[in-house]
């Protein structure tokens, strides 16, 4: 499965994403982590939908992070 992280309805709390943060959308280094809160309201966002992680870093959805599932 793939997302584009530009569509709130493919988010939930608890799944593992990858993220891009303020501080380095310049260089687009990815974060990973697992998502605590949905912050964007509305449906979509052409950027990525902006989420807090459990770790309380807050980044834009840039995709699912990689499992071995």
């Amino acid at each position: 499965m793939t997302i584009s992280g530009q569509n709130r309805a493919e988010i939930k709390p608890g799944m593992e994403v990858e993220i891009v943060l303020k501080k380095d959308q310049r260089s687009g280094i990815l974060t990973r982590g697992t998502v605590k809160d949905i912050l964007t309201k509305s449906p979509n966002h052409p950027h990525g939908i902006k989420v807090r992680l459990e770790d309380g870093q807050v980044g834009r959805v840039k995709g699912l992070a990689n499992s071995s599932i």
